[in-house]
């Protein structure tokens, strides 16, 4: 069989469609009536994978700079943090979408 003849041929990749999940930001907020010690205990009880110490460094941060991101991931996850939070009574920015 004489293959120069023949018609071409392309070879398609197979399409990856990857469907990537908007990343959101968890972010409290300073306020005037939470004290260090909730805000940090909220953090550790809440968020997952939070060391103690990470939760006051946290906790520290939202006092001198006004606001502190405390989780970062997909949306869903970060809505059930968010509303976790709230329910604690920790002053929260409304979550923000990459």
């Amino acid at each position: 069989m004489d293959f120069s003849t023949a018609l071409p041929t392309t070879v398609l990749e197979p399409k990856t469609n990857k469907t990537r999940h908007p990343e959101a930001r968890v972010i409290v907020l300073n306020d005037n009536f939470n004290t260090f010690e909730h805000v940090a205990k909220c953090l550790l009880t809440i968020i997952p994978g939070m060391s103690e110490k990470r939760s006051w460094d946290l906790a520290i941060k939202v006092d001198n700079s006004g606001l502190a991101e405390v989780w970062r991931g997909n949306l869903e996850q970060a809505e059930l943090y968010h509303q976790q939070l709230l329910s604690r009574g920790l002053t929260m920015a409304p979550i923000e979408v990459a």
